[in-house]
């Protein structure tokens, strides 16, 4: 059902602004005029979406999103989505929060005032924490992997954007008002899968057949079996409402479901009956988009599908804990139940790995089933209360390389067990230094050198020519503001000879060699800005991530490269950016992580694209390795989190 008549209904979606204008631009690009019937309106504008924000034939050139590659068009509409429903609200916000706290303050019989620079700092605050709340529903419904179609997708999300918190006393989603510092909504995937099966059966009698003949495969009795009239009632309840209604068809998996292990797996065959997965997964704990009978219809179409079963109080393998969906010739990804987040328990990591290691696809996976692992190990470890070695904290504080695992987010874990650390304690054994080898702050610093003290680190606040001291290692804050340094040998070959390399590389049919181009990197090689040095020099490089430097709200590009240069860093040469992409793993002694970005501290090339640009050193999500471009205008902010790496003077 590609255009459902009830956004119509609901919406009057054909008379709205954004149809209109929908149906001009595809007049332009075409040449040809829309019908004005509504449902030619609506669905040239569903297309125009689709083409947008999930690029489906892969025409668009990519932007970094949440350090994803994304189809360009969406970074813009994110922007858009941002300005209108957080950004422009960051006054009201910041107010808001600042209330609250001066009321929490007066309750505990202390005054508290916030003036100018507070207020600033809480609304900065509560921008960043609902950009994150939001771009988790943008992330996961522009991801053109998951299975919902492109009416489903534009309807939940319009219907997120004007929905708060859960609040629990009255059962329902809070209504977002102008201002609002609550969160939207977090993702049921399940409850999604429900709510579009439901609409789905409304509109559909085809759909509608196909649950009525699963329910009566699953022995539900004729009295309750879903009626048409029943899925029309629920049609037209609100989307907050349907969506409640999905989430408490979730059921509950109890502490000592979890504790069983002992199970079995079962292999749904590709393009058969989707009933029987469909049935087991229900009103069963998980929060799989799988429930939906549309989904598991859509999943089972693209692959096999191997679910794992505990055995429940009977015996009877019937609890599901693992799922490995195939997509085409590998494994398409591998889903557990410790969270709505889907990651896998701890004791199922081994289960899933067995399984794992018999599909196609496996090589992947093998460093998130490593990951897991060595967390479930730990995670026991400090349960015994044990100490943890040195290896043990450079995996968990993430150190070397980010820890991954099967979920859709970072698994929570790492932060429970992090919490209940001391990092004073902790620094000296990943740092391999004794406790009073490690200054904390620049006043501490200068004292201690005062009095001939042997410092090998400093965590704290970076202070200028702070990288011209003998200091081994430099934290701006311990664990997660490590400064990396590292020194690269560039020149002694021509421009001619550089290029040449990188596209030999980019030719390569091993993966493992294989260097990706963006047609504006391309562009930039070709600049005559872009010139390579003649003879070899060795350049001492810093990597850092914004707020590193000091900064507390996003910085200009040049506040960013000033700040730099007051810390007695200066700007890489162009050469640096080809450099690294031929050379990541030789200068900084490790592959870069997957999903990682460097963005080069150089003057800025007008590339193709037209707009002042720095290279961008990438290892995707699927470990391809690129050499990008990335928009360096002089009066374009940088997120705090974004990586760079600059020269020492």
């Amino acid at each position: 059902m590609e255009n459902p008549n009830f956004l119509k209904q609901k919406y009057n979606l054909h008379n709205s602004e954004e149809v209109e204008v929908a149906a001009l631009r595809t007049e332009q690009i075409t040449g040809e005029k829309i019908p004005q019937n509504p449902d030619d309106q609506i669905q040239n504008y569903l297309d125009r979406l689709e083409r947008l924000a999930l690029d489906p034939e892969k025409e668009q050139s990519k932007k970094t999103l949440n350090n994803e590659s994304r189809p360009r068009a969406l970074a813009l509409l994110r922007e858009m989505v941002m300005n209108k429903y957080v950004r422009s609200n960051k006054e009201k916000m910041a107010e808001g929060a600042a209330r609250v706290e001066e009321r929490a303050a007066q309750e505990r019989g202390m005054e508290a005032h916030y003036g100018e620079a507070e207020l600033e700092q809480r609304g900065e605050i509560a921008v960043t924490d609902l950009e994150k709340s939001l771009d988790n529903w943008i992330m996961y419904l522009s991801n053109q992997n998951e299975p919902y179609p492109v009416w489903f997708r534009y309807y939940a999300f319009r219907n997120v954007l004007d929905m708060g918190d859960f609040d629990k006393d009255k059962g329902e989603f809070t209504k977002r008002s102008q201002g609002s510092t609550k969160l939207f909504p977090d993702i049921d995937r399940g409850a999604l899968a429900f709510v579009e099966e439901r609409i789905e059966a409304a509109k559909d009698s085809v759909t509608l057949e196909k649950i009525q003949r699963a329910q009566k495969g699953t022995g539900t009795p004729a009295d309750q079996l879903l009626t048409k009239a029943q899925a029309e009632a629920f049609a037209t309840m609100s989307f907050s409402k349907q969506y409640i209604e999905g989430i408490k068809q979730n059921g509950e998996i109890t502490p000592e479901m979890r504790e069983i292990t002992e199970g079995k797996w079962v292999k749904y065959q590709q393009g058969t009956d989707p009933t029987s997965l469909w049935a087991s997964l229900q009103n069963k704990g998980t929060t799989w988009c799988t429930k939906g009978f549309g989904t598991a219809e859509t999943q089972l179409n693209g692959g096999d599908f191997y679910v794992y079963y505990t055995n429940d109080k009977t015996g009877k393998a019937a609890i599901p804990r693992i799922a490995i969906r195939m997509q085409e010739d590998g494994i398409g990804e591998v889903r557990g139940v410790a969270d709505n987040q889907q990651n896998l328990e701890g004791n199922m990591t081994e289960i899933a790995e067995a399984k794992m290691n018999e599909l196609p696809g496996a090589e992947s996976y093998r460093k998130k089933s490593s990951d897991m692992k060595q967390l479930t190990a730990i995670e026991k470890k400090v349960k015994q209360g044990q100490e943890l070695d040195r290896n043990e904290l450079l995996f968990l504080y993430e150190i070397n390389s980010k820890v991954e695992g099967f979920g859709y987010q970072r698994d929570p874990r790492i932060q429970e067990i992090i919490s209940t650390r001391n990092p004073k304690e902790d620094a000296p054994i990943v740092l391999e230094c004794e406790p009073e080898e490690i200054a904390y702050g620049q006043e501490e610093y200068e004292e201690a050198i005062k009095d001939n003290k042997t410092i090998k680190a400093y965590i704290g606040p970076l202070f200028s020519k702070i990288f011209s001291q003998n200091i081994e290692h430099i934290y701006a804050s311990f664990p997660n503001g490590r400064i990396e340094k590292a020194e690269a040998t560039i020149g002694n070959k021509t421009k001619e000879e550089l290029i040449r390399e990188l596209e030999e590389k980019e030719s390569s049919t091993n993966p493992a060699d294989k260097i990706y181009i963006s047609d504006s990197a391309r562009s930039m090689l070709q600049k005559p800005e872009f010139a390579a040095i003649s003879q070899p020099e060795k350049i001492n490089l810093i990597k850092l991530k914004v707020q590193d430097l000091g900064f507390e709200k996003n910085p200009t590009t040049d506040q960013l490269y000033s700040r730099a240069e007051e810390l007695g860093l200066k700007l890489c040469p162009p050469e640096i950016g080809p450099h690294l992409r031929l050379n990541y793993q030789t200068v900084f002694k490790r592959e870069q992580t997957k999903g990682g970005y460097l963005r080069i501290g150089m003057k800025q090339i007008t590339s193709s694209s037209g707009y002042p640009d720095v290279f961008i050193v990438v290892r995707d999500d699927d470990g391809k390795r690129w050499l990008r471009h990335h928009w360096a205008a002089p009066e374009l902010k940088w997120n705090l989190e974004r990586e760079f790496v600059f020269a020492r003077k």
